[in-house]
């Protein structure tokens, strides 16, 4: 069995990259917004749109959008074999 070489890729378009952040972002933001109604009825919407932040920012930047990026990398390479 050969394997092929590892060639390094150019990142993806800004497009791609804003299209999968936005792919992450929505869906928690859209959760979010439900998760927290119980208790954050009567907040502010500025106060409610800060909590949802602290908690969105990171699991997008951290989490899900790595994972999407890794995603999309494996779709590119086997569309490429």
């Amino acid at each position: 069995m050969t394997s092929r070489p590892l060639v390094p890729t150019a990142p993806p378009s800004v497009h791609v990259r804003a299209m999968i952040t936005w792919t992450a972002i929505f869906p928690l933001v859209s959760i979010g917004f439900y998760a927290i109604k119980p208790f954050a009825a009567h907040w502010s919407p500025i106060l409610r749109a800060f909590v949802l932040s602290i908690v969105v920012v990171p699991l997008a930047v951290y989490i899900v959008v790595p994972k999407l990026m890794k995603t999309y990398g494996m779709f590119l390479a086997r569309k490429n074999v």
